[in-house]
């Protein structure tokens, strides 16, 4: 009689120890919440022929990969990872080299862009004509941009993050700074005009 006594408390242990197993579930992949900044704008104006508002989260460095290069510069967003390259090239009867070279290096993108859509910009009044190239995908830039007033001055710039890039987790980050680089767009103006 002891030994069948002993098999429903085997039993009961057993089937304790198996229904105090927490159950899991698998949790879908998530991302970090970002907090953005409030947007707020400041005026940069040096000895460069171009003046734009930019970002108060933004701080401009000269670009150190071209120090020879007159006005080459780099709005970071160091809370963010985020750049944006920006060159300047004074032209002499060369703007149509200058586009092909801005289109050619937006669409080296292609290898790992799902869609790439082009905006363009005109501003009669400033002289200020270019065109938006809003890259879809995990490309490395997701936004690039020329301006021109086609007989003097040329300016392209680039928005780089500093991560590996993946379209899902960076959507918020590149809408909000792509705000941004159409805020710089808008607000370029030539000095010499």
């Amino acid at each position: 009689m002891i030994r069948a006594a002993r098999i429903p408390v085997i039993a009961l242990m057993l089937l304790a120890l198996m229904c105090c197993k927490p159950h899991y579930t698998p949790k879908p992949a998530g991302y970090l919440r970002i907090d953005f900044p409030e947007k707020a704008y400041q005026i940069y104006n040096t000895s460069c022929p171009y003046t734009f508002e930019y970002p108060l989260y933004g701080k401009i460095t000269a670009d150190s990969s071209k120090i020879s290069e007159l006005c080459w510069i780099n709005i970071e967003f160091p809370g963010f990872g985020g750049k944006i390259h920006i060159s300047y090239k004074q032209v002499n009867n060369n703007v149509n080299t200058f586009i092909e070279d801005s289109r050619t290096l937006a669409y080296k993108h292609t290898v790992k862009a799902d869609a790439i859509s082009e905006t363009l910009y005109t501003n009669d009044e400033k002289r200020v004509f270019g065109l938006l190239y809003q890259i879809k995908g995990d490309a490395a830039s997701s936004v690039q941009f020329y301006l021109t007033d086609s007989t003097k001055h040329f300016l392209r710039g680039s928005l780089y993050f500093n991560v590996q890039p993946n379209a899902d987790s960076l959507a918020p980050v590149i809408d909000f700074f792509k705000e941004d680089v159409m805020h710089l767009i808008e607000t370029l103006e030539w000095k010499d005009f």
